[in-house]
């Protein structure tokens, strides 16, 4: 067995270490991506979907070529390890050009808690008006589980869309306080 010092790439992710934490990014990876879709030098942008931009299956442009559009959705489905921020396809390349450098810094701090944010809509889906569900867990501040998705059911009130988004938060809280605690953590 050979010591080959510090991880400085692992399946695409680039890691910095410090004394203090570690630094996650994809900006390789990002970069190949933005070649591949042709989209390198793009102009680009603050934000990952525009604030009054509703996502509909018919929106009356013409259709995409589907395996390309399959390679650019299985793609930015792998970036999202460390870039839980991007929603929409060719819009997060323009944004993901402008933020290549971004990743996630971890770092050990004493008397980490865990801390858990949910949210929902009601009715925001235009197609079929079911809500979104989506929770984000931090450990001493920094982020490292999350999702968005869409709920299985339409439901009548914003109350009752909230219950949803916390049943599942509550439901992935538990799990992570068992492998908190299965670790050593308290």
């Amino acid at each position: 067995m050979t010591d080959l010092g510090l991880m400085h790439y692992f399946l695409g992710i680039e890691i910095a270490q410090f004394e203090d934490g570690i630094f996650i990014a994809e900006k390789k990876y990002t970069t190949s991506l933005l070649k591949k879709f042709k989209m390198e030098g793009c102009k680009t942008v603050a934000t990952p979907l525009g604030s009054n931009k509703s996502l509909r299956i018919e929106d009356g442009t013409p259709k995409a070529d589907s395996s390309q559009f399959q390679s650019l959705i299985g793609s930015l489905l792998y970036l999202t390890v460390t870039r839980p921020d991007i929603i929409s396809a060719k819009r997060i390349l323009r944004y993901l050009q402008g933020t290549k450098d971004y990743g996630i810094r971890y770092q050990s701090t004493p008397n980490s808690r865990l801390l858990g944010y949910t949210d929902s809509d009601w009715a925001g889906s235009v197609d079929d008006t079911k809500g979104t569900s989506s929770y984000t867990f931090t450990l001493g501040f920094r982020i490292f589980s999350w999702t968005s998705k869409k709920q299985a059911t339409v439901t009548q009130s914003l109350a009752k869309a909230e219950y949803i988004a916390v049943a599942m938060a509550t439901s992935q809280a538990l799990w992570l306080k068992r492998i908190l605690e299965d670790i050593g953590e308290r």
